[in-house]
């Protein structure tokens, strides 16, 4: 007796430890998991806050009475205006090189930026105006201290000479770091400065409302067909298995469907939200009828006998109980679904959403570009200054996603039925 009352304990004492051991190894690997996530995280934020200010610089420019026509402020060349102002007040800038550097501390689009406070305010012509602009991009990272003053002159994007001018600007007091209202409110741009995500977000957007409106229909259609009503035989057993193959399929094979179907075939217009909500509805219907099956076999049989048990008819008994039942776990997988959709890259690229495209879309057969592609095309580009733009645009692709998410919870805490 004695004997086996020492095997049950080690026994016993063998297995606590095992146990142990597991949750010791799951603790481990949820610590390794938040690490990484919080390492990528803190990375792409400290990288792209700094995007959400932008420096300008204050200039003290003549706008002459004669040279501007208030009725047509837009056919004035206000270059010419800032290039005089930044002469006046650094005047030792005399030579060809030292005058393109003295150019090179405010934004290329810095004469635009004139024009439309001229607009706004016609009172300025005649005067002689303090007006804020845009510092150039090179002169912007500098400002934020990404730039290392050590380094020898060849090696900077800026020169002594200008470092000069700026630190007389910042003892003056004629240098600013504001919030970048224009990264929220503007499209893409070949400056960096003068970047922003509305367009890509529209786009996205506007590509997004396109899948829902046709894979969430389509999708919960065919489960309901395919879980109530299909036979079981073989020829729905291949669909069956066709529908879970095409979830695994890589995304680019979509995106090369939609161009030989959509463009080439069809004639529909490229880079526009309404293509590419396709593409992305092709993509997210697999995932869409997977989900919905599920939800429809989460709900007890109980419910389908008891609808008949009174009479009702297999469409009635469906779609008048089961369905309603169900919609939570679909809407949640549809979100979910195009949450994954919204990350996409490869397809949209087939359809030729890279485009460079300043103007924000208004429309569904508006020319546009998708936040992912966007923050492809700069984290492309060469200039420093797009680097904290592309942290700064995941920033926001991760918020759009985590909102998606939210959605998907909050609609699914609030039509849940519990039985």
């Amino acid at each position: 007796m004695t004997d086996h009352i020492d095997i049950i304990r080690v026994e016993g004492s063998t297995r606590h430890r095992a146990q142990k051991r597991f949750q010791l190894y799951g603790l481990l690997a949820v610590s390794l998991s938040l690490a990484f996530l919080f390492i990528m995280v803190g990375s792409i934020v400290l990288r792209g806050s700094s995007a959400f200010r932008q420096s300008f610089v204050q200039v003290e420019i003549e706008l002459p009475a004669d040279a501007i026509d208030p009725d047509d402020v837009r056919g004035t060349r206000f270059g010419k205006f800032l290039k005089q102002a930044l002469r006046n007040k650094f005047p030792q800038a005399t030579t060809q090189k030292d005058k393109k550097q003295l150019y090179k501390l405010v934004s290329a689009t810095a004469e635009y930026s004139i024009r439309e406070q001229v607009e706004d305010n016609p009172q300025l012509i005649g005067t002689h105006a303090k007006i804020w602009v845009r510092t150039s991009s090179d002169v912007d990272i500098y400002l934020k201290g990404y730039v290392d003053t050590d380094l020898d002159e060849s090696k900077r994007r800026l020169s002594d000479q200008q470092l000069e001018w700026l630190a007389l600007l910042q003892q003056e007091n004629k240098i600013e770091s504001r919030i970048n209202t224009k990264f929220f409110t503007g499209g893409d741009s070949r400056e960096p400065e003068q970047v922003g995500v509305l367009g890509a977000v529209i786009g996205s957007a506007l590509s997004l409302l396109v899948c829902f409106l046709l894979s969430f229909p389509l999708g919960v259609l065919t489960a309901v067909y395919l879980e109530e009503f299909a036979p079981k035989n073989k020829f729905n057993r291949i669909i069956e298995v066709n529908i879970n193959n095409l979830a695994a399929v890589p995304s680019i094979v979509f995106g090369l469907l939609g161009l030989a179907i959509f463009l080439n075939f069809f004639g529909l217009p490229r880079s526009t939200p309404l293509v590419g909500g396709m593409v992305l509805a092709l993509m997210t219907l697999p995932t869409i009828i997977i989900a919905s099956r599920a939800s429809l076999r989460a709900v007890p049989p109980s419910i389908r006998e008891a609808a008949m048990g009174i009479g009702a008819s297999k469409v009635q008994t469906t779609f008048h109980h089961v369905v309603p039942l169900a919609m939570p776990g679909m809407l949640t997988g549809s979100i979910i679904g195009m949450a994954q959709a919204l990350g996409e890259t490869a397809p949209l690229l087939m359809i030729g959403m890279v485009a460079f495209i300043v103007d924000v879309p208004q429309g569904i057969t508006d020319a546009t570009t998708a936040l992912p592609v966007q923050i492809f095309l700069w984290a492309d580009s060469p200039e420093r200054g797009f680097l904290e733009k592309t942290s700064a645009a995941i920033m926001v692709l991760l918020a759009f996603l985590i909102v998606m998410n939210l959605v998907a919870i909050i609609l699914r805490r609030r039509l849940e039925q519990r039985w």
